[in-house]
Parts: structure tokens; C-alpha cells; sequence
């Protein structure tokens, strides 16, 4: 009570000094932890709970089915993909937030999300890495932000510099399917063995899953048992 009542003070001379408002309503920001969005609209991100398929967590119109066709044709390299919600909504905005406007701060409130799914228990936690010309165009890899939350939250230890995008891509905005799985076809590698390892591999966003399983092969031919992908959101696959 009495550190929600603190939080509240703090909250109010934060936004007197840093006025702001909020992406998703126009309304005044009203709370720190996850500026500038409103405690209002972020707690409006829930965990997406419909049928989907038991793999890669691709949302489906029935709980009848259990494992989407592309899961079925070409199985991916990693043991399942745990998503927190869809990319829509208010979700969507954060995730851009961070991204695109670049306001890092969101990196905890969106890496604390993760922590509400039923994580496995790992031995590393590994995020999607960036080609370092993206790197430094950004300044920051989302992903790495999203894993350090979620290591620090499960106490599970962090690689952060053995597995490397090596070649640079195209953005994978606008590709289709196999334009994706092509566009990254060798981008990634690892520098060391991973023989024997229970992985969780962290991104922001899953569309077509292109870059989680090119992530999670490189991992698994470096000898990992076992890749779990795990993403803020699920997008609609083009």
C-alpha cells in the first residue's frame, strides 16, 4: 500500500517535470514504469490464450487442431516457440516504441511480460543477435534488452556474444514466407559449442518464424539438445 502510494508521488513529479502522453490514447501519461504509455492502456496487454498451433504458437480459428501444416511439412529446429500475445494493439505500439523511436525504458515492462509464460527451465538464455552494421545504425539489439530481463528474472545465465549474425540482410518487412527463410539463409552462426544445452531463445516479434529457426539451427548445429523460442508477440504470417 504504502509503496503503491510512493510510486503514485514519484509518478506525479516525473510527469510535472517530463510531461508526456500516451501513444495509444492522446491521454497524460500517468505512471513511470511503462512511459510513455498510461497505466490504463498498458494493462490492457494480456497473454493471447486461444488455440494455436502446439509448435511455433501460430494462432488458429479452432482449438481442434494441434499442429499447423507448416510445422508438419518442415519441422522447425526448436521444441516449441512461447509468444505473449498478438502483435496488435497496444502491444504492437510498445514493441515499435522500443524499436523504432528507440526509447529503451520499455525494455523492462516488455521483458517483465515474458516472464508470465511458462518458461522452461534453460541453461542459457540467448537473444536473436543484429548484424553489426544494424547494430550501430540502432545503437541497441531489442532482443538483448528483452533476454537480460528475462536472465535476471529466471536467474539463468546470459550468452550474449557466441551466437552472431555474420551476414547482413535485407529488412524482412514486406517478404513473404520463403523470401524470409531465403533472405536468412546462413546469416547465423555460432563461435562456440553449445553441446548438450537447454537454449531459450529471445527475440521482440515472430511472423513466420524465418529468423527464429535460423537462429535455433545454428544453435542446434552447434550442438544444443534443446531450443525454446520466446518472443513478445506472434505476427500474421504475409
Amino acid at each position: 500500500m504504502r509503496r503503491n502510494f510512493a510510486n503514485n508521488i514519484i509518478s506525479g513529479i516525473f510527469n510535472t517535470l517530463y510531461p508526456s502522453t500516451c501513444p495509444a490514447c492522446s491521454l497524460k501519461t500517468d505512471t513511470i514504469a511503462a512511459a510513455p504509455f498510461c497505466l490504463s492502456c498498458w494493462s490492457t496487454m494480456s497473454k493471447y490464450t486461444g488455440a494455436s498451433c502446439r509448435i511455433c504458437a501460430e494462432p488458429f480459428m479452432t482449438e481442434y487442431s494441434g499442429i499447423c501444416g507448416h510445422c508438419i511439412k518442415n519441422p522447425p529446429p526448436f521444441s516449441k516457440a512461447l509468444c505473449f500475445g498478438r502483435y496488435e494493439k497496444v502491444l504492437a505500439q510498445a514493441i515499435h516504441a522500443l524499436k523504432f523511436q528507440k526509447i529503451k525504458r520499455l525494455h523492462r515492462p516488455l521483458g517483465k511480460l515474458l516472464l508470465q509464460l511458462e518458461l522452461p527451465q534453460v541453461d542459457a538464455v540467448i537473444p536473436i543477435p543484429m548484424h553489426l552494421n544494424g547494430l550501430r545504425e540502432r545503437g541497441f539489439n531489442q532482443s538483448l534488452l528483452l533476454a537480460k530481463v528475462v536472465a535476471e528474472g529466471t536467474r539463468t545465465p546470459l550468452i550474449i556474444d557466441r551466437l552472431i549474425k555474420g551476414k547482413e540482410t535485407p529488412p524482412q518487412i514486406g517478404l513473404t514466407a520463403k523470401e524470409r527463410t531465403a533472405n536468412l539463409s546462413g546469416a547465423f552462426s555460432a563461435l562456440r559449442s553449445f553441446s548438450g544445452m537447454r537454449i531459450l531463445l529471445v527475440d521482440d516479434v515472430m511472423t513466420t518464424g524465418a529468423t527464429a529457426r535460423a537462429g535455433a539451427k545454428a544453435l542446434r548445429l552447434a550442438g544444443a539438445d534443446d531450443v525454446t523460442v520466446c518472443t513478445l508477440a506472434r505476427a500474421a504470417a504475409t
